[in-house]
């Protein structure tokens, strides 16, 4: 299986030009639980041209109905990144300071719930800077949140098919 970069600039100009609106491809859960993890994992597809469609480990989306809950769900999306020996992204997780553009941070509570996924988009002195879904956000500084634990997730690269 071959493995290649992540495109990041891909994965950024998704970002800006889906922030503040929907791609009609894909369902938007913000009614029903939030966007955030749905949007970041639209923006980590654009940055590997793949999915990985094994049921219920895997990470893909064909619909509402039919996806895994690693493409919607903010613990399901790390586990698949940070394991994933097959087809698609890998990750690692990483201090917040060695996150690059095309990243995911997850912001959670202090027992270690994670609940928010937004998508690195740059860096401004010192600051990092995000985009998300949910609550819309481009370039919306990490630390006007409120949160009290935060992960980094780096994006390793991709593998394509056998």
């Amino acid at each position: 299986m071959e493995t290649f970069n992540y495109d990041r600039t891909a994965a950024y100009n998704y970002a800006k030009k889906w922030a503040f609106g929907r791609n009609p491809e894909f369902y938007d859960f913000s009614k029903i639980g939030g966007d955030c993890t749905n949007f970041a994992s639209q923006c980590i597809y654009a940055g590997s041209g793949v999915m990985n469609f094994t049921p219920t480990f895997g990470w893909f989306y064909l619909s509402a109905n039919d996806r895994t809950p690693s493409w919607t769900g903010v613990e399901y999306l790390y586990n698949f990144l940070v394991n994933n020996e097959g087809v698609g992204p890998f990750a690692k997780e990483v201090p917040l300071n060695e996150l690059e553009v095309g990243d995911i941070v997850q912001l959670g509570r202090a027992t270690g719930d994670f609940y928010h996924s937004p998508v690195v988009v740059g860096f401004s002195r010192g600051q990092i800077l995000v985009a998300a879904h949910s609550y819309d956000n481009f370039n919306k500084p990490l630390n006007s949140y409120n949160f009290e634990k935060a992960r980094g997730i780096h994006i390793l690269g991709v593998r394509k098919g056998e």
